[in-house]
């Protein structure tokens, strides 16, 4: 049974990654870099300050950094005890696939995946009753994570599960911080 999954995990990859076109590879190389997204995580930073008090949006910004410290490394602990070859790394199929990054570290989970997931989720709980369009922030990890695809460096089922872990990280330490650190601050609104 496994066999046939990761089979079929390959042959996913294989598809997908064939898919891409040269025109299209400066984009895809941009989106997956972390460092394109700083805006973006200022704009977290502007939004949990812009509505909620100093003392709150401060606590909400170190859950949020706490979530994505124990998902990198949840990350870095799994990929050592699983092993598994990028499909980069790959010999069996590195001819066949086009890459355009060459990391050497191991494949499963994607750190990408998860932490964007996990970073955009314990934002979207944290702002959708202030924000109704919040949601829309979901379009960050979807790009990030399909870009692992497009670069040669991750395989479906690496992608997958790393959004599992970082939702549940994510709707974990949301849970932490609405049990433990809610009752014991008094939000002051402004405006």
């Amino acid at each position: 049974m496994l066999k046939r999954i990761l089979d079929w995990d390959r042959e996913t990859f294989i598809y997908l990654n064939s898919l891409g076109i040269e025109r299209y590879d400066l984009f895809w190389s941009t989106i997956t870099d972390f460092t394109t997204w700083i805006p973006l995580f200022v704009l977290f930073l502007i939004l949990l300050f812009y509505r909620s008090s100093k003392k709150e949006a401060c606590l909400m910004a170190l859950v949020t950094l706490l979530v994505l410290a124990v998902t990198v490394l949840t990350m870095q602990i799994t990929k050592i005890y699983v092993a598994r070859l990028r499909p980069n790394n790959d010999v069996e199929i590195n001819t066949l696939i086009r890459i355009l990054k060459s990391p050497d570290n191991f494949s499963f989970f994607s750190g990408h995946a998860a932490s964007s997931f996990a970073v955009t989720t314990v934002i979207v709980l944290f702002l959708r009753s202030k924000f109704r369009w919040v949601w829309l922030f979901y379009i960050w990890p979807l790009l990030f994570a399909a870009s692992r695809i497009y670069v040669g460096v991750h395989y479906p089922i690496d992608i997958m599960v790393g959004i599992v872990v970082g939702f549940l990280l994510a709707f974990l330490f949301h849970f932490l911080y609405q049990r433990l650190i809610v009752p014991y601050i008094k939000p002051i609104r402004p405006g």
